[in-house]
């Protein structure tokens, strides 16, 4: 038996000393899932502590299907899409009405390496709609549909977010002297890239 069927199996019986050790495991990660959600930091530690509580009360839940992590991951994520709607009275996304250029495809790139503190600090700028979004998609891999289903928002509104997240990131980066010197080909060889 590997050692995270023993120790969720521990966790399910209520053991103090498992749940502390997949708190230690599991809350840094969550964490990190959350705040690219929510940008107050202390706003993000509550809703992280929320879901690790979840992540323990509900482990018998778990069937051992599929990533343990891809489990908690989820939990993170809706708890973090619960307090957006609490915070905000309710989902907004931006009109596109509000926007001078017009619509283009989904095939925007963002190129280049992002550190994950730059990456949130990149999405603590984009408004919340489009943040949103963006994670879902790109970070957390769910389909428009999902989102749309998620956020009761039509799949069009989703794949327009998407869009309109891309090019303010996009607008971002060209405008970031840090990225661009970091950007360079000829001094990196190892890049991570978010698309």
């Amino acid at each position: 038996m590997s050692e995270e069927k023993k120790l969720i199996r521990a966790c399910r019986k209520g053991t103090p000393k498992a749940q502390r050790i997949l708190y230690e495991r599991y809350a840094p990660f969550l964490l990190g899932v959350i705040r690219r959600y929510i940008s107050s930091y202390e706003d993000a530690e509550d809703v992280m502590s929320e879901a690790i509580f979840k992540v323990i009360t509900r482990i018998d839940t778990y069937d051992f299907n599929g990533s343990f992590e891809g489990w908690v991951r989820r939990i993170g994520v809706n708890e973090a899409l619960m307090f957006i709607r609490k915070v905000r009275n309710a989902f907004r996304v931006d009109s596109l009405d509000e926007h001078p250029f017009p619509m283009v495809d989904e095939s925007v790139d963002i190129d280049g390496p992002l550190s994950p503190s730059h990456l949130i600090e990149l999405l603590d700028q984009l408004p919340e709609g489009y943040r949103t979004i963006f994670n879902l998609y790109v970070m957390d891999g769910y389909k428009h549909r999902e989102i749309g289903e998620m956020l009761n928002i039509s799949i069009h509104t989703s794949k327009s977010q998407l869009i309109m997240a891309k090019k303010k990131l996009k607008a971002l980066l060209e405008a970031d002297s840090t990225f661009q010197k970091n950007n360079n080909p000829s001094t990196n060889n190892n890049r991570n890239y978010v698309q």
